[in-house]
Protein backbone atom coordinates (compact mmCIF):
# COMPACT_ATOMS: atom_id res chain seq x y z
CA UNK A 1 0.00 0.00 0.00
CA UNK A 2 1.23 3.27 -1.16
CA UNK A 3 1.80 6.35 1.37
CA UNK A 4 -1.12 8.27 0.28
CA UNK A 5 -3.26 5.18 0.68
CA UNK A 6 -2.44 4.85 4.20
CA UNK A 7 -2.62 8.21 4.72
CA UNK A 8 -6.03 7.66 3.33
CA UNK A 9 -6.53 5.07 4.85
CA UNK A 10 -5.41 7.04 8.52
CA UNK A 11 -7.67 9.53 8.08
CA UNK A 12 -10.48 7.68 7.28
CA UNK A 13 -10.46 5.72 10.35
CA UNK A 14 -9.70 8.52 12.71
CA UNK A 15 -11.91 11.57 10.89
CA UNK A 16 -14.34 12.94 13.35
CA UNK A 17 -17.42 11.49 12.51
CA UNK A 18 -19.72 14.72 13.25
CA UNK A 19 -18.77 18.00 14.23
CA UNK A 20 -20.06 20.17 16.39
CA UNK A 21 -21.80 23.90 14.87
CA UNK A 22 -18.84 25.74 16.90
CA UNK A 23 -16.46 23.70 15.26
CA UNK A 24 -18.09 24.10 12.03
CA UNK A 25 -18.03 27.62 12.62
CA UNK A 26 -14.09 28.46 13.76
CA UNK A 27 -13.14 25.91 10.51
CA UNK A 28 -15.07 27.70 7.75
CA UNK A 29 -13.83 30.97 9.55
CA UNK A 30 -10.09 29.44 8.79
CA UNK A 31 -11.14 28.45 5.39
CA UNK A 32 -12.30 31.84 4.34
CA UNK A 33 -9.25 33.50 6.08
CA UNK A 34 -6.75 31.13 3.78
CA UNK A 35 -8.55 31.60 0.82
CA UNK A 36 -8.96 35.59 1.13
CA UNK A 37 -5.16 35.64 1.98
CA UNK A 38 -4.28 33.72 -1.55
CA UNK A 39 -6.52 36.48 -3.42
CA UNK A 40 -4.71 39.03 -1.69
CA UNK A 41 -1.26 37.31 -2.50
CA UNK A 42 -2.31 37.42 -6.26
CA UNK A 43 -0.01 40.67 -7.57
CA UNK A 44 -3.50 41.69 -8.85
CA UNK A 45 -4.52 42.46 -5.90
CA UNK A 46 -1.10 44.81 -4.78
CA UNK A 47 -0.86 48.40 -6.43
CA UNK A 48 2.14 47.97 -7.98
CA UNK A 49 1.61 44.74 -9.32
CA UNK A 50 3.78 42.86 -6.77
CA UNK A 51 2.75 40.15 -4.89
CA UNK A 52 3.06 41.38 -0.63
CA UNK A 53 3.88 37.74 0.17
CA UNK A 54 1.71 35.47 2.27
CA UNK A 55 2.23 36.56 5.51
CA UNK A 56 1.09 40.39 5.14
CA UNK A 57 -1.66 38.88 2.96
CA UNK A 58 -2.69 36.35 5.90
CA UNK A 59 -2.14 39.46 8.45
CA UNK A 60 -4.75 41.19 6.44
CA UNK A 61 -7.73 38.46 5.80
CA UNK A 62 -7.51 37.48 9.16
CA UNK A 63 -7.92 41.35 10.24
CA UNK A 64 -10.83 41.81 7.65
CA UNK A 65 -12.45 38.13 8.00
CA UNK A 66 -12.29 38.91 11.60
CA UNK A 67 -13.36 42.49 11.15
CA UNK A 68 -10.92 44.22 13.69
CA UNK A 69 -9.46 47.03 11.16
CA UNK A 70 -5.18 46.53 11.96
CA UNK A 71 -2.69 46.46 8.94
CA UNK A 72 0.45 46.12 8.02
CA UNK A 73 0.15 48.47 4.82
CA UNK A 74 -2.36 51.33 4.33
CA UNK A 75 -5.20 49.88 2.62
CA UNK A 76 -5.33 52.43 -0.48
CA UNK A 77 -1.77 52.63 -0.95
CA UNK A 78 -0.97 48.84 -0.99
CA UNK A 79 -4.13 47.19 -2.31
CA UNK A 80 -5.32 47.73 -5.68
CA UNK A 81 -9.17 47.74 -6.75
CA UNK A 82 -9.39 43.99 -6.69
CA UNK A 83 -7.81 43.66 -3.34
CA UNK A 84 -9.74 46.27 -1.89
CA UNK A 85 -13.05 43.97 -3.18
CA UNK A 86 -11.60 41.29 -2.03
CA UNK A 87 -11.17 42.85 1.53
CA UNK A 88 -14.66 44.55 1.59
CA UNK A 89 -15.94 40.78 0.60
CA UNK A 90 -14.06 39.50 3.68
CA UNK A 91 -15.71 42.50 5.39
CA UNK A 92 -19.10 41.40 5.11
CA UNK A 93 -18.86 37.67 5.19
CA UNK A 94 -16.91 38.11 8.28
CA UNK A 95 -19.20 40.77 10.43
CA UNK A 96 -22.82 39.19 9.23
CA UNK A 97 -21.03 35.20 9.79
CA UNK A 98 -20.82 32.92 6.39
CA UNK A 99 -23.98 31.67 7.48
CA UNK A 100 -25.27 34.72 6.19
CA UNK A 101 -24.03 34.70 3.09
CA UNK A 102 -24.94 30.46 2.76
CA UNK A 103 -28.55 31.75 3.79
CA UNK A 104 -28.79 34.32 0.94
CA UNK A 105 -27.95 31.35 -1.39
CA UNK A 106 -30.82 29.18 -0.07
CA UNK A 107 -32.91 31.92 -0.37
CA UNK A 108 -32.18 32.78 -3.59
CA UNK A 109 -32.35 28.94 -4.64
CA UNK A 110 -35.46 28.47 -2.86
CA UNK A 111 -33.83 25.54 -0.88
CA UNK A 112 -34.46 24.01 2.23
CA UNK A 113 -32.77 24.49 5.14
CA UNK A 114 -32.11 21.01 6.79
CA UNK A 115 -31.52 21.15 11.11
CA UNK A 116 -27.93 20.85 11.06
CA UNK A 117 -27.90 24.13 9.48
CA UNK A 118 -30.56 25.69 11.65
CA UNK A 119 -27.93 24.63 14.40
CA UNK A 120 -25.50 26.75 12.86
CA UNK A 121 -27.39 29.73 12.69
CA UNK A 122 -27.94 29.50 15.87
CA UNK A 123 -24.46 29.15 16.90
CA UNK A 124 -23.67 31.76 15.05
CA UNK A 125 -26.53 34.39 15.78
CA UNK A 126 -25.56 33.45 19.16
CA UNK A 127 -28.82 31.75 19.95
CA UNK A 128 -29.71 28.91 22.23
CA UNK A 129 -32.56 27.59 20.69
CA UNK A 130 -33.27 27.21 16.74
CA UNK A 131 -36.79 28.24 16.84
CA UNK A 132 -37.45 31.38 14.94
CA UNK A 133 -33.36 31.25 13.43
CA UNK A 134 -34.61 31.47 10.23
CA UNK A 135 -37.40 34.03 9.97
CA UNK A 136 -34.42 35.91 12.33
CA UNK A 137 -31.37 34.92 9.50
CA UNK A 138 -33.87 36.42 6.64
CA UNK A 139 -34.00 39.92 8.94
CA UNK A 140 -30.62 39.96 9.68
CA UNK A 141 -29.77 39.57 5.95
CA UNK A 142 -32.62 42.81 4.89
CA UNK A 143 -32.16 44.74 7.72
CA UNK A 144 -28.12 44.57 6.89
CA UNK A 145 -27.96 45.52 3.80
CA UNK A 146 -30.72 48.13 4.22
CA UNK A 147 -28.51 49.84 6.98
CA UNK A 148 -25.60 49.95 4.63
CA UNK A 149 -27.33 51.01 1.69
CA UNK A 150 -28.60 54.13 3.90
CA UNK A 151 -25.00 54.87 4.99
CA UNK A 152 -23.36 54.24 1.53
CA UNK A 153 -26.26 57.10 0.31
CA UNK A 154 -26.06 59.51 2.84
CA UNK A 155 -21.81 59.04 2.60
CA UNK A 156 -22.06 59.12 -0.98
CA UNK A 157 -24.21 62.33 -1.28
CA UNK A 158 -21.29 63.91 1.13
CA UNK A 159 -18.10 62.88 -0.88
CA UNK A 160 -20.02 63.40 -3.99
CA UNK A 161 -19.18 67.65 -4.72
CA UNK A 162 -15.99 67.55 -3.51
CA UNK A 163 -14.30 64.56 -4.60
CA UNK A 164 -16.98 63.34 -7.79
CA UNK A 165 -19.80 60.51 -8.52
CA UNK A 166 -17.35 57.80 -8.92
CA UNK A 167 -14.86 57.82 -5.87
CA UNK A 168 -17.63 58.95 -3.52
CA UNK A 169 -19.84 55.78 -4.20
CA UNK A 170 -16.82 53.83 -3.79
CA UNK A 171 -15.93 55.80 -0.22
CA UNK A 172 -19.31 55.83 0.54
CA UNK A 173 -20.05 51.49 0.02
CA UNK A 174 -16.51 50.69 1.45
CA UNK A 175 -17.24 52.78 4.76
CA UNK A 176 -20.83 51.85 5.28
CA UNK A 177 -20.19 48.42 5.37
CA UNK A 178 -16.97 48.55 7.21
CA UNK A 179 -18.65 50.85 9.87
CA UNK A 180 -21.64 48.33 10.30
CA UNK A 181 -19.25 46.09 10.15
CA UNK A 182 -17.40 47.20 12.74
CA UNK A 183 -14.24 46.46 10.43
CA UNK A 184 -12.72 49.44 10.80
CA UNK A 185 -10.96 49.70 7.46
CA UNK A 186 -11.04 52.68 5.69
CA UNK A 187 -9.84 53.55 2.12
CA UNK A 188 -9.11 58.02 2.99
CA UNK A 189 -5.42 56.94 1.97
CA UNK A 190 -5.30 58.92 -0.98
CA UNK A 191 -6.29 61.93 1.18
CA UNK A 192 -2.99 61.12 3.21
CA UNK A 193 -1.95 57.40 4.05
CA UNK A 194 -3.21 56.02 7.11
CA UNK A 195 -4.63 58.78 8.51
CA UNK A 196 -8.18 56.79 8.76
CA UNK A 197 -10.51 59.51 9.50
CA UNK A 198 -8.40 62.54 10.48
CA UNK A 199 -9.18 64.65 7.73
CA UNK A 200 -13.05 64.79 8.70
CA UNK A 201 -12.54 65.68 12.36
CA UNK A 202 -14.35 68.23 11.43
CA UNK A 203 -16.95 66.87 9.33
CA UNK A 204 -20.10 65.92 11.70
CA UNK A 205 -21.92 64.56 8.80
CA UNK A 206 -19.01 61.54 7.95
CA UNK A 207 -18.60 60.93 11.48
CA UNK A 208 -22.02 61.32 12.89
CA UNK A 209 -22.87 58.77 10.09
CA UNK A 210 -20.11 56.31 10.97
CA UNK A 211 -20.88 56.19 14.28
CA UNK A 212 -24.68 55.43 13.94
CA UNK A 213 -23.56 52.16 11.57
CA UNK A 214 -21.08 50.71 14.35
CA UNK A 215 -23.54 51.39 16.66
CA UNK A 216 -26.37 49.70 15.27
CA UNK A 217 -23.95 47.19 14.08
CA UNK A 218 -22.85 46.71 17.75
CA UNK A 219 -26.12 46.21 18.90
CA UNK A 220 -26.90 42.40 18.40
CA UNK A 221 -29.39 40.54 15.62
CA UNK A 222 -31.44 39.46 18.23
CA UNK A 223 -32.26 43.30 20.00
CA UNK A 224 -32.85 44.04 16.61
CA UNK A 225 -35.51 41.78 16.27
CA UNK A 226 -36.60 42.58 19.37
CA UNK A 227 -36.83 46.20 18.61
CA UNK A 228 -38.87 45.30 15.67
CA UNK A 229 -41.39 43.13 17.22
CA UNK A 230 -42.43 44.60 20.54
CA UNK A 231 -40.98 48.32 20.15
CA UNK A 232 -41.25 49.29 23.49
CA UNK A 233 -38.65 49.42 26.22
CA UNK A 234 -40.96 47.46 28.86
CA UNK A 235 -42.24 44.58 26.69
CA UNK A 236 -38.48 44.12 26.00
CA UNK A 237 -36.54 40.87 27.52
CA UNK A 238 -34.31 41.51 30.22
CA UNK A 239 -31.21 40.90 27.70
CA UNK A 240 -32.06 43.31 25.07
CA UNK A 241 -33.02 45.77 27.96
CA UNK A 242 -29.43 45.56 29.53
CA UNK A 243 -27.91 45.58 26.07
CA UNK A 244 -29.74 49.09 25.27
CA UNK A 245 -28.77 50.17 28.72
CA UNK A 246 -25.90 49.47 28.46
CA UNK A 247 -24.87 50.20 25.72
CA UNK A 248 -26.07 53.85 25.92
CA UNK A 249 -24.19 53.79 29.61
CA UNK A 250 -20.69 53.21 27.95
CA UNK A 251 -21.17 55.51 25.40
CA UNK A 252 -21.75 58.25 27.27
CA UNK A 253 -19.32 57.33 30.27
CA UNK A 254 -16.39 56.91 27.08
CA UNK A 255 -17.65 60.65 25.90
CA UNK A 256 -17.04 62.14 29.16
CA UNK A 257 -13.99 60.43 30.16
CA UNK A 258 -12.00 60.83 26.93
CA UNK A 259 -13.15 64.59 26.52
CA UNK A 260 -11.74 64.87 30.21
CA UNK A 261 -8.38 63.02 29.44
CA UNK A 262 -8.04 65.09 26.12
CA UNK A 263 -9.81 68.21 26.15
CA UNK A 264 -6.02 69.80 26.45
CA UNK A 265 -3.66 67.68 24.58
CA UNK A 266 -3.15 69.41 21.84
CA UNK A 267 -1.70 66.47 20.11
CA UNK A 268 -5.22 65.06 20.30
CA UNK A 269 -8.41 67.19 21.03
CA UNK A 270 -6.70 70.54 22.49
CA UNK A 271 -6.15 72.31 19.06
CA UNK A 272 -9.88 71.54 17.99
CA UNK A 273 -13.10 74.28 18.53
CA UNK A 274 -15.52 73.20 21.87
CA UNK A 275 -17.37 71.65 19.01
CA UNK A 276 -15.49 69.74 17.39
CA UNK A 277 -14.01 68.77 20.78
CA UNK A 278 -17.25 67.16 21.49
CA UNK A 279 -17.51 65.65 18.31
CA UNK A 280 -14.43 63.92 18.38
CA UNK A 281 -14.87 62.93 21.67
CA UNK A 282 -18.25 61.50 21.23
CA UNK A 283 -16.60 59.34 18.10
CA UNK A 284 -13.41 58.15 20.48
CA UNK A 285 -16.29 56.77 22.32
CA UNK A 286 -17.85 54.63 19.43
CA UNK A 287 -14.74 53.70 17.89
CA UNK A 288 -13.77 52.21 20.91
CA UNK A 289 -16.70 49.35 20.35
CA UNK A 290 -14.83 47.29 18.53
CA UNK A 291 -15.16 49.94 15.45
CA UNK A 292 -11.50 50.77 13.96
CA UNK A 293 -11.61 54.16 13.01
CA UNK A 294 -9.78 56.69 14.34
CA UNK A 295 -10.50 60.34 14.30
CA UNK A 296 -7.87 61.47 16.36
CA UNK A 297 -4.32 60.09 16.90
CA UNK A 298 -4.43 57.15 19.30
CA UNK A 299 -0.52 57.29 19.34
CA UNK A 300 -0.68 60.78 21.02
CA UNK A 301 -3.37 59.67 23.61
CA UNK A 302 -2.30 60.38 27.20
CA UNK A 303 -1.89 57.61 29.35
CA UNK A 304 -4.70 57.76 31.10
CA UNK A 305 -7.25 58.10 27.94
CA UNK A 306 -4.80 55.02 26.37
CA UNK A 307 -5.60 53.19 29.80
CA UNK A 308 -9.06 54.17 29.70
CA UNK A 309 -9.52 53.22 25.94
CA UNK A 310 -8.16 49.68 26.31
CA UNK A 311 -11.09 49.10 29.33
CA UNK A 312 -13.84 50.13 26.78
CA UNK A 313 -12.06 47.93 24.24
CA UNK A 314 -11.97 44.94 26.43
CA UNK A 315 -15.75 45.28 26.72
CA UNK A 316 -16.32 45.55 23.37
CA UNK A 317 -20.07 45.46 21.68
CA UNK A 318 -22.95 43.08 22.33
CA UNK A 319 -23.33 39.40 21.61
CA UNK A 320 -24.58 38.15 18.53
CA UNK A 321 -23.40 41.48 16.40
CA UNK A 322 -21.13 42.28 14.12
CA UNK A 323 -18.60 44.11 17.49
CA UNK A 324 -16.20 42.08 19.43
CA UNK A 325 -14.67 41.80 22.89
CA UNK A 326 -15.92 40.84 26.01
CA UNK A 327 -19.58 41.91 25.07
CA UNK A 328 -21.64 44.46 27.55
CA UNK A 329 -23.97 42.00 29.17
CA UNK A 330 -20.96 39.53 29.77
CA UNK A 331 -19.55 43.00 31.42
CA UNK A 332 -22.54 44.23 33.52
CA UNK A 333 -23.26 40.44 35.06
CA UNK A 334 -19.77 41.34 36.38
CA UNK A 335 -20.48 44.88 37.70
CA UNK A 336 -23.80 43.31 39.33
CA UNK A 337 -22.41 40.41 40.98
CA UNK A 338 -19.58 42.46 42.52
CA UNK A 339 -22.55 45.04 43.59
CA UNK A 340 -24.49 42.07 44.87
CA UNK A 341 -21.51 40.95 47.03
CA UNK A 342 -20.54 44.29 48.45
CA UNK A 343 -24.46 44.43 49.64
CA UNK A 344 -23.89 40.93 50.86
CA UNK A 345 -26.14 39.26 48.99
CA UNK A 346 -25.94 35.90 47.34
CA UNK A 347 -28.07 36.51 43.98
CA UNK A 348 -27.44 39.12 40.98
CA UNK A 349 -30.79 40.48 39.90
CA UNK A 350 -31.46 42.99 36.57
CA UNK A 351 -34.83 44.17 36.19
CA UNK A 352 -36.85 42.14 38.90
CA UNK A 353 -35.17 39.18 37.53
CA UNK A 354 -32.69 36.90 39.02
CA UNK A 355 -29.50 35.78 36.91
CA UNK A 356 -28.98 32.18 37.12
CA UNK A 357 -25.52 31.56 39.16
CA UNK A 358 -24.33 29.48 36.49
CA UNK A 359 -24.29 32.19 34.23
CA UNK A 360 -22.65 34.67 36.62
CA UNK A 361 -19.96 32.34 36.94
CA UNK A 362 -19.47 32.06 33.02
CA UNK A 363 -19.62 35.56 32.66
CA UNK A 364 -16.48 35.58 35.44
CA UNK A 365 -14.71 32.89 33.51
CA UNK A 366 -14.95 34.83 30.38
CA UNK A 367 -13.97 37.95 31.80
CA UNK A 368 -10.89 36.15 33.16
CA UNK A 369 -9.51 34.66 30.37
CA UNK A 370 -10.03 37.78 28.08
CA UNK A 371 -7.78 39.52 30.84
CA UNK A 372 -5.16 37.34 30.99
CA UNK A 373 -4.59 36.61 27.50
CA UNK A 374 -4.48 40.42 26.99
CA UNK A 375 -1.78 41.00 29.66
CA UNK A 376 -0.11 37.88 28.19
CA UNK A 377 -0.25 38.98 24.71
CA UNK A 378 0.67 42.70 25.73
CA UNK A 379 4.06 41.31 27.52
CA UNK A 380 4.98 38.93 24.46
CA UNK A 381 4.85 41.75 21.97
CA UNK A 382 7.06 44.32 24.05
CA UNK A 383 9.26 41.31 24.33
CA UNK A 384 9.75 40.74 21.19
CA UNK A 385 9.29 43.98 19.21
CA UNK A 386 10.42 47.68 20.18
CA UNK A 387 7.26 48.57 21.42
CA UNK A 388 6.26 50.22 25.12
CA UNK A 389 3.96 47.42 27.53
CA UNK A 390 1.39 50.31 27.03
CA UNK A 391 1.14 50.38 23.09
CA UNK A 392 1.98 47.11 23.12
CA UNK A 393 -1.06 46.49 25.36
CA UNK A 394 -3.31 48.77 23.46
CA UNK A 395 -2.15 46.45 20.39
CA UNK A 396 -3.36 43.26 22.10
CA UNK A 397 -6.48 44.42 23.72
CA UNK A 398 -7.17 45.73 20.39
CA UNK A 399 -6.61 42.79 18.57
CA UNK A 400 -7.98 40.55 20.89
CA UNK A 401 -11.21 42.59 21.56
CA UNK A 402 -11.53 42.48 16.86
CA UNK A 403 -11.14 46.72 17.63
CA UNK A 404 -8.40 47.80 15.22
CA UNK A 405 -7.30 50.77 16.59
CA UNK A 406 -3.58 50.90 17.22
CA UNK A 407 -1.28 53.27 18.96
CA UNK A 408 1.53 52.82 16.12
CA UNK A 409 2.86 49.32 16.65
CA UNK A 410 1.49 47.83 14.32
CA UNK A 411 3.75 48.40 12.05
CA UNK A 412 6.73 47.96 14.44
CA UNK A 413 5.66 44.08 15.03
CA UNK A 414 8.31 41.66 14.91
CA UNK A 415 7.44 38.00 13.05
CA UNK A 416 6.54 36.28 15.96
CA UNK A 417 4.25 39.54 17.46
CA UNK A 418 2.71 39.50 13.65
CA UNK A 419 1.44 35.98 14.26
CA UNK A 420 0.22 36.45 17.41
CA UNK A 421 -2.10 39.21 16.53
CA UNK A 422 -2.72 36.78 13.58
CA UNK A 423 -4.06 34.30 16.45
CA UNK A 424 -5.71 37.40 18.35
CA UNK A 425 -7.68 38.28 16.02
CA UNK A 426 -9.31 34.85 14.98
CA UNK A 427 -9.38 33.84 18.72
CA UNK A 428 -11.33 37.05 19.44
CA UNK A 429 -14.02 37.00 16.23
CA UNK A 430 -14.23 32.87 16.51
CA UNK A 431 -12.73 31.46 19.83
CA UNK A 432 -14.68 33.80 22.55
CA UNK A 433 -18.13 33.48 20.39
CA UNK A 434 -17.59 29.60 20.81
CA UNK A 435 -16.26 29.68 24.57
CA UNK A 436 -19.47 31.75 25.43
CA UNK A 437 -22.08 29.48 23.82
CA UNK A 438 -19.86 25.98 24.91
CA UNK A 439 -20.83 27.73 28.50
CA UNK A 440 -24.33 28.58 27.52
CA UNK A 441 -25.11 25.34 25.73
CA UNK A 442 -22.86 22.69 26.63
CA UNK A 443 -23.95 19.90 28.71
CA UNK A 444 -23.36 20.52 32.52
CA UNK A 445 -20.65 17.66 33.54
CA UNK A 446 -22.78 15.32 36.13
CA UNK A 447 -20.77 15.93 39.79
CA UNK A 448 -20.46 12.09 40.37
CA UNK A 449 -18.89 13.08 44.31
CA UNK A 450 -17.74 16.25 46.11
CA UNK A 451 -15.42 16.69 48.50
CA UNK A 452 -15.91 18.07 52.37
CA UNK A 453 -15.64 22.21 52.16
CA UNK A 454 -12.28 24.07 53.82
CA UNK A 455 -12.83 27.41 54.79
CA UNK A 456 -10.13 29.92 53.37
CA UNK A 457 -8.62 33.44 53.94
CA UNK A 458 -10.18 35.81 50.98
CA UNK A 459 -9.08 39.17 50.98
Amino acid sequence: MSVRARLYAFWMKKRPKTLSAAKVIAIVFAVIILLGACLLMLPAASRDGVSCGFRPALFTATSATCVTGLVLYDTWSQWSGFGQVVILCLIQIGGLGFMSAATLLVFVLHRRIGLKQRLVMAQALSLNEIDGVVRLQRMVLIGSFSIEGIGALILTLRFWPEYGLRKALRWGIFHSVSAFCNAGFDIFGSIEPGSSLMAFQSDPVVLLTLAALVVIGGLGFLVWEELARKKRFRKLSVYARLVLVTTLALLGAGWVLTCLLEWNNPETLGNLSVGDKLLNGLFQSVTLRTAGFAAIDQACLTEGGKAMAVVFMLIGGSSGSTAGGLKTVTFVVLVLFIMSRARGRSCVCAFKRTIPQGQVLDAMTIAFLMVILAMAGGIFISATSAVSFTDALYESVSALGTVGLTAGATGKLGTAAQILIILYMYFGRVGVLTISLGFLTGDRAEERFRYAETNLLIG
